[in-house]
């Protein structure tokens, strides 16, 4: 990327792939599998509902009952008014599109209905790859994409901004985009192609916010801008009249001109345009903002903040925020919400005026919160919040009381004004790390968590009843395992207020913190290990910098910790599923897998020569077998050792492995299934064996990939051809044999 004057480089003349076929049924993708040398599979969402940032939801302002919502990594979504469910738009995107799971901006054509764009790309820094437009004439059932070669950022600061991509409402051929770094790009050919606007004024940097919003006011197009400087006479606010010629718009409030804009919104009614500011783009990092409205008519502004944000002083606590969302009510005129953002002391609220501003009511007063579809909301509290990173609010065009608004892990709506509960079914935005198929007991899958911690699923198709375990409440989990030959006993470790690690005597159903822990643990929890008869409990530690510390053992429960020096810093422990003595590690830094055969007091070299890499090498051990190692080591395959690591040999029939994992053996096998993700040829997939390895299928498809997925894959050990996949931002996966 060039550091001066990007907005002045050369765009792609669009180059259109050719266009995606709609999702098929069950039959079809049964014979697309037979042709393709697969096994047919039905995938779901193991349901926890949303967990993430909901950074955008439309109401379509044409449509009844249409909406659509975005998300910073886990892809965007069409709500089904027929099935009352969000059904997902992106699962397409495969392991080398990856990148493009975060979505920058949604746009709908109000003449067009069914015409649907997505502005994709999560990263905006240089190991990432450019975005990507992807247009839809049904509605996201069907896409055509155009590759871009500049970068956007839906999961950086600013991603709750916007929209920063719009069709003109005088030409559904012309579509404008805003960039983080490039400017302003213009397409006249529905979204095929792309050009800078070298109209544009504002001066693009490598390290700026860019464009933060798009908005159209009648005629006239507005552009937020992200890098005003704070000088007088700075402008962060442009506008067009003629699709041609922009300038800044005059007479900008005072003190505004610090502020990045972060979202506005059109009264038709009394043709004002409502604009939310905040001293830095968000969703963290806000202490101040104000809310103020244009009379585009006139050029008169007017400061309509419902709440000021205070410092504090004198006494008074501390109570910084910025703004955030805005929404007009299209059925009312003058009547409009805005929310707050990062007020962590007085807790984030909605703002609703039905006076043009000169009043507010806090909708948070008055709410009635029912989370009993998603339990976890509760966070461990007897109530949940009203929310946070509140930077999309939108209002129903067809129902002046239906208003919803995203958070940090949720949508929640209201048909009242006072009862919300999470509109969320069919989202899900887990990261996802760690995942326990337990061979008995009521649960069939165990998850450890980003964001979240651990849950504990008695179904898959409703959120945990328990919400979030407990005792304590982990923010993200690190470590999640059970003991081989004593299932019932289970421990896991994460980033928590109140401990960092806890364990379980009935399989994950209630929990109790170690007594005691290391104290290198409040800063660098990472993965544990126990094992097979529950016996020793092994404890490494990597801080999320990626510092590793040596690792530390118990062998009372967690109430005394000795380190642990001849482990090798920050690996991954793995107890033998059968030998309670036995403990391995794999040391990527050097390609050498340690052992221990005392019970992980210490640990010795056992081969070396073993492949170099990264802490996404994955080492797992076969249940029911002693000494049976596979390790996933990307992009130079999969290896074995059947020797407790004394020796390894490449797997032939793969020729790269992200991560592996086990599940319970076809009729008449005498080994596990085997499941990972990986590739025989060139697609990365899904992919089972149910020989040793000897032969793979793949099983899942080109509908069904859901970009990265080599965190963790897992079978259940009770059900044949069952398989648990980790997303990275598209939650918990389960397939099924179709």
């Amino acid at each position: 990327m060039p550091t001066s004057h990007p907005s002045r480089r050369t765009v792609l003349a669009g180059t259109a792939a050719a266009a995606l076929t709609a999702v098929p049924g069950a039959p079809a993708l049964a014979a697309q599998a037979r042709e393709a040398g697969a096994a047919p599979y039905r995938w779901r969402n193991v349901v926890i509902g949303g967990t993430g940032f909901v950074t955008g939801v439309l109401f379509h302002p044409t449509v009844r009952g249409l909406a659509y919502a975005r998300t910073d990594i886990g892809g965007a979504y069409r709500w089904e008014q027929r099935t009352a469910r969000w059904t997902p738009l992106t699962d397409h995107l495969g392991w080398d599109d990856w990148n493009l799971l975060g979505v920058e901006a949604v746009a709908v054509d109000a003449a067009h209905p069914d015409r649907l764009y997505l502005a994709l790309g999560t990263y905006a820094q240089s190991w990432a790859g450019p975005g990507a437009v992807l247009r839809s004439e049904d509605r996201g059932a069907t896409w055509t994409r155009t590759d871009l070669d500049v970068r956007l950022g839906a999961n950086e600061d600013g991603r709750g901004a916007g929209e920063r991509l719009l069709v003109d409402p005088r030409d559904s051929d012309t579509l404008w985009l805003g960039t983080r770094h490039d400017g302003l790009l213009k397409s006249t050919d529905r979204g095929a192609s792309w050009a800078p606007v070298k109209a544009f004024p504002a001066e693009a940097s490598a390290t700026g916010q860019g464009v933060t919003l798009i908005v159209a006011a009648g005629r006239t197009l507005y552009a937020g801008w992200g890098d005003g400087d704070g000088t007088a006479g700075s402008a962060n606010l442009y506008r067009t009249a003629d699709g041609t010629t922009w300038e800044a718009v005059p007479g900008q409030p005072s003190g505004t001109s610090a502020k990045v804009p972060v979202r506005a919104a059109y009264d038709a009614h009394t043709r004002e345009l409502y604009v939310t500011y905040a001293d830095a783009p968000g969703p963290n990092g806000q202490s101040d903002g104000s809310v103020h409205k244009l009379r585009t008519a006139h050029g008169t502004w007017t400061d309509v903040t419902p709440v000021r944000p205070s410092g504090g002083g004198g006494g008074e606590p501390a109570d910084t925020f910025g703004y955030g969302g805005v929404a007009v009510d299209a059925r009312r005129p003058g009547t409009a919400v805005v929310s707050t953002n990062n007020r962590w002391a007085a807790v984030d609220t909605l703002f609703r005026t039905t006076d043009g501003g000169r009043t507010w009511t806090s909708l948070k007063d008055t709410a009635v919160l029912d989370v009993t579809e998603t339990p976890y909301l509760n966070w461990g509290e007897e109530k949940p919040k009203f929310g946070w990173w509140i930077q999309t609010v939108a209002v129903d065009p067809h129902d002046s009381r239906h208003i919803a608004y995203g958070t940090g892990a949720t949508v929640y709506g209201t048909r009242d004004l006072t009862h919300w509960s999470p509109w969320i079914r069919g989202l899900e935005e887990t990261a996802v790390r760690l995942l326990i198929s337990p061979p008995a007991g009521r649960a069939h899958l165990i998850s450890g968590l980003g964001d979240i911690g651990v849950m504990y699923h008695e179904r898959l198709t409703a959120s945990p009843s328990r919400g979030m375990a407990a005792n304590p409440v982990f923010g993200s989990a690190t470590g999640l395992a059970q003991a081989a030959a004593r299932p019932s006993y289970v421990v896991r470790t994460g980033w928590g207020d109140h401990g960092n690690g806890a364990y379980s005597h009935d399989g994950g159903r209630t929990w109790t913190p170690f007594a005691a822990q290391p104290a290198v643990a409040k800063d660098a929890p990472g993965p544990i290990a126990a094992g097979a008869d529950g016996s020793v409990l092994l404890w490494s530690f990597v801080h999320w910098d990626g510092t590793r510390y040596a690792a530390h053992r118990s062998v009372d429960g967690g109430a005394t910790w000795t380190e642990v020096t001849s482990f090798p810093k920050g690996a991954t422990p793995v107890a033998d599923p059968v030998d309670p003595a036995l403990f391995y590690a794999y040391d990527t830094g050097t390609g050498t897998l340690y052992a221990s055969t005392d019970g992980g007091a210490s640990f010795a070299a056992r081969a070396d020569g073993l492949p170099l890499g990264d802490s996404q090498f994955r080492l797992a051990a076969a249940p029911g077998r002693t000494g049976d190692l596979w390790l996933s080591a990307k992009g130079e395959g999969l290896h074995r050792s059947t020797d407790g690591g004394a020796g390894f040999a490449r797997v032939g029939s793969c020729r790269s492995s992200y991560t592996l994992g086990f599940g319970r053996a076809a009729r008449g096998a005498g080994y596990p299934a085997l499941y990972q993700v990986g590739s025989t040829g060139t697609v990365t997939a899904v992919l089972r064996s149910d020989d040793e390895a000897r032969t793979w299928v793949r099983i899942d498809d080109d509908a069904h990939r859901w970009g990265w997925t080599g965190e963790v894959v897992t079978g259940d050990p009770r059900i044949h051809g069952r398989v648990y996949l980790g997303t990275n931002g598209r939650g918990i996966q389960y397939g099924d044999p179709a």
